[in-house]
């Protein structure tokens, strides 16, 4: 038989592998119901959903390997990149999902609590919140809501050894939205691809993709470090953060 891997675990959710099926396992049904919803109707490859019992879905393992992951090189060619973005794109220009996104009131609120907490706990050198404050900004512009993935992570896009999408999981947060957002949480660490991925996507706004490297960055590490990660390991949030100051 074979083993159990833990891929992720915490207080919310936690995945686990058997073989080639992966077991999800959520404390909020409708991040399953979301995740299933949004794989039927996306023009992209997708696992395939075994069944679903709440707080369990099962699903199969898609082929390939994935893009890279956060704070290491990616080992994909830019071949590949371009193939995730012309995926993307096939994406975006979906007919939106008929659930509700997030709205841009809810943006501005989680970036202010959250420089606020990073401010308070001395997390981060004030001025570096304060930049990156600055940089995020432009991501609070009105957006033409697209289908997007919601939280496209690099291990979340699966290539295959002839540069082509296998598979693109983890669904739960699909929702109307920017979809320079999807673009910037796939570069997230990996600004050096952005070029290689907008040669398969077509135009995109890369100011805005900046903004929101440094957005996410800001609002996401609060979270992380509650939950056991650690956004300061080399390549990860806080180096995304630095990053953007002008002296870096």
């Amino acid at each position: 038989m074979d083993e159990v891997e833990v891929v992720v675990a915490h207080s919310q959710r936690a995945t686990l592998r058997v073989g080639e099926v992966f077991l999800k396992v959520d404390v909020d049904p409708a991040h399953a119901d979301v995740e299933v919803r949004a794989m039927a109707m996306v023009p992209v490859p997708t696992p395939a959903v075994l069944w679903c019992e709440p707080p369990v879905l099962a699903i199969a393992a898609v082929p390939g390997t994935a893009l890279g992951v956060l704070g290491a090189p990616s080992p994909a060619s830019p071949a590949a990149w371009a193939a995730a973005g012309a995926a993307i794109r096939r994406l975006h220009d979906a007919p939106l999902p008929p659930w509700p996104g997030r709205k841009l009131d809810d943006v501005a609120e989680e970036l202010d609590r959250e420089c606020a907490w990073l401010l308070a706990n001395d997390v981060l050198p004030a001025e570096v919140v304060r930049r990156n404050r600055e940089i995020a900004e432009a991501v609070l512009r009105p957006w033409t809501p697209a289908f997007i993935h919601g939280d496209l992570q690099i291990t979340h896009v699966f290539v295959d050894d002839e540069d082509r999408v296998t598979g693109i999981i983890d669904w739960s947060e699909a929702a109307p939205g920017d979809a320079m957002f999807d673009l910037a949480i796939l570069t997230l660490g990996h600004e050096e691809h952005l070029d290689d991925l907008l040669v398969g996507y077509g135009d995109a706004d890369r100011d805005v993709i900046r903004a929101w490297w440094s957005l996410r960055s800001l609002t996401a590490s609060h979270w992380l470090i509650e939950h056991g990660f650690d956004p300061d390991e080399p390549g990860c949030e806080f180096d995304v953060l630095r990053a953007r100051m002008p002296d870096s």
